[in-house]
């Protein structure tokens, strides 16, 4: 059999509408039904929820809470109509029960259809079906925008509600900043008022790499050639040496800076300057540079810092794969306020950086868009430096994924240590730095359908007034440096692209001094 439940109602002021009495105050004479199963009119279930108050403070929390997340992901909530003549309980509107203070809203049981499809009224419904009758505490509706209104009262007397309104605001924010990561970022370089634009010296480059192939040599051994090694180079110890040696057996100067690259762009830009003072006072020759990754970044900023000492003494510059814009994968490790914040990305990498490597977090730090910004404000390449920037694209195919890189030797003891003619057996160690750059590069394509060459995003690479060379062959951010075991032979290598690089800034520089003569005339 079904039970009703009768509910207390506040007396009418109006004679004509009482009735008689059961012997207590504030109890209705008729039930919602006809039929009463014993539940007695003294209020069952509003006892219930009176004696246990952590009822309100949930109830008023799940408002408090709904209201904050439909905020965040709707810009406007559609209410249904009501009908005049039958008024229906708001989609929307919320339930809490208080004794002595309304918070939420309520339908009361008038409100809600009964098995019949019709509402089930009171006696008190019969001269006023607009207005829902209120239980022993002032159980009344009211709208999600009064349960809005009333949030901050709520916080102040549930702090545990405003703690878990506070976390929630803040998992939301975070959430939207590391989905978004460095989608506004990319490639701000090119949109940046007052940057120079660039000129395109692809097909130069390649009639020079293809003379370079076929033995025509036109570097001239009127510079020193210096390069600048990138981040982590200090563990790498053939960074850069195939190119070191291709140069010395042409007959030419040149030098690897032995700089920290873990410490950070400042510190090794006032470096590089004393390099290229020591080189300059000792050989009466000046200096082209062309710096790899970070290496390039260090390498500008020692120009645009130190210009005033350096105009005389160098003769340009080349950035391979340097990150001069900012990397995304250095953003998206140090941005704060995101979900990687909860396991503490920031100290994990303080401490490989710092502890392990025993370099400084501001190296990676400085290569973030936020950071590059700033520097770049303050701090413009000058104009009448010759400048080369190369960007590429690396490989996602499965061949690509099985590259390993050769980045060391390993010197295995002699067979006979007594015999002088024995010399100690070298073996290569290899890693798949290849497949990392891979991964990486299919990482920032699905993210941002950006191409990169695993680390750094091609429109970061491009600086502003440089001539710009856009490969069309896929290289990843590590080929530079270290040579891969699967190398195309029929390709040029690190050491000929390298050439062809300086090549085309000593032709560069040439040209913009014809220019400013022709101007001078």
């Amino acid at each position: 059999m079904r039970k009703w439940i009768t509910l207390p109602q506040k007396k009418r002021k109006s004679a004509s509408m009482e009735e008689p009495s059961n012997g207590q105050r504030g109890e209705p004479n008729a039930p919602f039904d006809a039929s009463n199963n014993g539940l007695t009119s003294n209020g069952l279930i509003p006892q219930l929820f009176t004696s246990v108050p952590t009822l309100n403070e949930a109830a008023s929390y799940i408002a408090q809470t709904t209201s904050i997340f439909t905020g965040c992901f709707s810009d406007s909530s559609v209410e249904p109509s009501r009908d005049s003549r039958n008024p229906i309980v708001h989609a929307q509107e919320l339930e809490t029960f208080s004794c002595g203070q309304t918070r939420g809203s309520v339908a009361s049981i008038s409100d809600f259809p009964s098995s019949s499809g019709r509402h089930p009224t009171t006696h008190a419904e019969s001269s006023s079906t607009a207005t829902a009758a209120p239980i022993n505490g002032e159980i009344t509706r009211t709208s999600t925008s009064v349960a809005s209104q009333d949030a901050s009262a709520d916080e102040e007397s549930n702090p545990s509600g405003g703690i878990g309104i506070s976390m929630f605001k803040s998992l939301i924010d975070r959430a939207r900043r590391t989905v978004r990561g460095s989608a506004d970022d990319i490639g701000w370089l090119q949109h940046a008022s007052g940057m120079p634009p660039v000129e395109d010296g692809t097909e130069r480059f390649m009639e020079i790499l293809d003379n370079i192939r076929h033995g025509l040599h036109k570097l001239p051994n009127s510079m020193v050639y210096l390069l600048v090694p990138g981040l982590f180079s200090n563990h790498g110890p053939l960074y850069f040496v195939n190119t070191k040696m291709s140069f010395s057996k042409m007959g030419l100067a040149c030098h690897i800076a032995k700089i920290h690259s873990e410490a950070s762009v400042e510190k090794n830009a006032r470096e590089i300057k004393e390099y290229i003072e020591e080189i300059y006072w000792g050989s009466r020759k000046r200096v082209l540079l062309l710096g790899h990754s970070k290496g390039g970044v260090d390498a500008a900023a020692a120009l645009s810092l130190y210009w005033p000492d350096l105009k005389d003494k160098v003769a340009g510059l080349a950035l391979a794969q340097s990150p001069y814009g900012g990397s995304p994968i250095a953003s998206d490790i140090l941005r704060q306020g995101q979900l990687g914040d909860y396991v503490n990305v920031r100290k994990l990498m303080e401490i490989l950086i710092c502890q392990v490597i025993k370099g400084d977090l501001q190296a990676l730090e400085d290569l973030t868009y936020e950071k590059r910004r700033e520097f770049l404000m303050k701090h413009q390449l000058p104009r009448e430096l010759p400048v080369v920037s190369f960007h590429t694209e690396a490989g996602i195919s499965s061949t690509a994924l099985a590259t390993l890189s050769h980045v060391a030797h390993a010197e295995l003891p002699a067979v006979s240590p007594l015999s002088a003619s024995d010399q100690p057996t070298k073996l290569a160690v290899v890693i798949p730095l290849g497949a990392v750059m891979a991964a990486c590069a299919q990482l920032l394509q699905i993210r941002y359908g950006e191409k990169s060459d695993g680390l750094v995003t091609r429109r970061d690479a491009e600086v502003p007034g440089s001539v710009v060379v856009r490969p069309k062959r896929k290289l990843d951010h590590a080929w530079m440096v270290y040579s891969s075991l699967n190398d195309d032979p029929s390709e040029a290598d690190a050491s000929q692209v390298c050439e062809a690089l300086m090549t085309l800034v000593v032709e560069v520089g040439q040209q913009r001094r014809h220019e400013l003569a022709m101007k001078d005339e």
